[in-house]
């Protein structure tokens, strides 16, 4: 069948790829062993303990049957680790082998790339949100609505308002909603939240049975983020890049060098 031959193309190119990566951890570690670098035992000791402290909740001997259930030996899985350790110093050695990234480099990228780091409209949203129940009707809500608009207007904060009339069913602490997009908002609300300065409340708003109460802790507007504000990010994001390709042309070099065969039933 169709989807029996998808399923096995796929388990097929996962087991090239587990193949590959551990034919590559291979060759990491006869490099190292021919760079004579080591790991000192003290590390990989104090590596050791961590697991069983960290994995095992210190439990030696839940260790010790984990191993038998893999058919591991303790030091055979601390050869593993050992090599592990290895191929992470290597790979970090030649990450920090890069060059920097010029900032003309990222002033580049920003240039060709303005779109990425478009912000859309938001605001920072705390609201309180009344909604009737078996003890509390429509009407008795719609009263306290705007006692609360009276008391938000004379500065009470709307955090002790929230805490204090909204309901915990449908309020968060402090009516603190975070940043939020317009998009994500009903629109009825949306056009009302977006509206608000910063720092502003609106009057009670009525959907249906519920009546709500925005507040703009902060907004922002529509924009391309500048340069000022991205420039960590694309530095990152660039290093990165540079840090993938050194290693993985480190790693072809090391490839040419060995000699491989596969051997993969199919």
């Amino acid at each position: 069948a169709k989807d029996d031959i998808e399923f096995s193309n796929i388990i097929n190119e996962l087991s090239k790829e587990i193949l590959s990566n551990m034919i590559d951890r291979i060759i990491i570690v006869k490099q190292a062993a021919d760079e004579g670098i080591l790991i000192p035992p003290s590390y990989i000791d104090q590596e050791y303990d961590n697991i069983i402290r960290d994995d095992f909740n210190g439990n030696r001997s839940q260790f010790l049957s984990y191993l038998e259930a893999t058919g591991k030996t303790p030091l055979e899985f601390r050869e593993e680790l050992s090599n592990k350790l290895i191929v992470n110093v290597m790979r970090s050695r030649m990450s920090n082998e890069i060059p920097q990234v010029s900032p003309e480099k990222i002033e580049s990228y920003y240039i060709e790339n303005k779109l990425r780091f478009y912000q859309p409209s938001m605001i920072h949203l705390k609201q309180i949100i009344l909604i009737p129940d078996n003890n509390n009707s429509f009407e008795s809500l719609s009263e306290l609505s705007n006692e609360i608009y009276r008391k938000l207007s004379d500065g009470t904060p709307i955090e002790n308002m929230a805490n204090t009339y909204g309901n915990k069913k449908y309020n968060r602490p402090n009516g603190d909603w975070g940043w939020i997009k317009r998009e994500d908002m009903r629109p009825e609300l949306a056009k009302i939240a977006f509206e608000l300065k910063a720092k502003h409340h609106s009057k009670p708003v009525i959907i249906n049975d519920a009546i709500f109460i925005l507040y703009a802790e902060s907004i922002k507007q529509q924009m391309i983020q500048p340069i000022s504000q991205v420039r960590d990010l694309i530095e990152n994001m660039l290093e990165k890049e540079l840090a993938n390709d050194a290693l993985e042309s480190w790693l072809s070099e090391l490839r040419e060098r060995a000699y491989i065969r596969y051997f993969i039933e199919v």
